[in-house]
């Protein structure tokens, strides 16, 4: 049996602003990087044990999966990262305000755009500031792999071969996988590995940085399936220490 434990990254500075966020590269805020603290505090003492680790392109979840692997004292394991994880693309929505967005185009319309399975929201221009072709990182990619927009379709497509020729490789060597990424991406996984409905998945919420875990049989089909809550209540104590090392690290 194999293990994979999937991780959201915690809160970004758009997160918090209620901003779509996408492929632009924010990073958390600092009750974010607490919620990693406490994610990799809870694997640690819950005794998980990874050999690989897998996350996108982009700082927030990056970062993340360091501060996990910190707590765990793991920092020595091998990383993947590939763009094929990153958020969904939102297009031409990307960096304003989902309340906004909401009141003037109307609650169904945001809805669709958010959590169905084949909307996509408007999309963007190539010679727009927000085009990835504008951005290094993804300066290897072919034209038609960079999107002007997404729907949650569109990326779990975009996934599909990165779990095939790597994740689900780690996965038939019997290895422990962590992988921090977005909550679309994870979404799109979600749906593959629960065999959830095209229209059953606009009910699917991944909460941030609480543990996700798979036992996998020999041919990756779930066996079991659980989040891994807290064991304990945090005191605000502990957790202004926390904030205040966050803060001076």
């Amino acid at each position: 049996m194999s293990t994979l434990v999937l991780l959201r990254h915690g809160e970004s500075e758009w997160n918090k602003e209620n901003r779509f966020t996408g492929w632009t590269d924010v990073d958390l805020t600092p009750n974010g990087q607490i919620q990693a603290l406490d994610a990799g505090r809870i694997l640690r003492d819950q005794g998980f044990e990874f050999d690989i680790a897998y996350t996108s392109v982009l700082k927030r979840a990056i970062r993340t999966l360091w501060i996990v692997l910190d707590a765990m004292d793991r920092m020595w394991l091998p990383v993947e990262t590939c763009w094929r994880l990153n958020e969904r693309h939102y297009g031409a929505l990307q960096g304003l305000n989902k309340t906004q967005i909401g009141g003037e185009f109307g609650s169904d319309r945001l809805r669709e755009w958010r959590r169905s399975f084949e909307a996509r929201p408007p999309k963007l221009e190539m010679s727009d500031e927000r085009y990835p072709g504008h951005d290094r990182r993804y300066r290897h990619l072919r034209p038609d792999e960079l999107p002007l927009s997404e729907s949650l379709k569109d990326t779990a497509y975009r996934l599909w071969p990165f779990w095939q020729y790597s994740v689900s490789v780690a996965l038939r060597q019997h290895k422990t996988v962590l992988l921090v990424a977005h909550g679309n991406s994870l979404r799109a996984l979600v749906k593959y590995l629960d065999g959830i409905s095209d229209s059953a998945i606009a009910e699917v919420e991944i909460p941030m940085c609480v543990p996700l875990i798979y036992r996998l049989d020999s041919n990756l089909v779930r066996v079991e399936k659980s989040y891994l809550q807290m064991s304990r209540q945090r005191t605000e104590t502990a957790r202004t220490e926390d904030v205040e090392a966050v803060l001076q690290s």
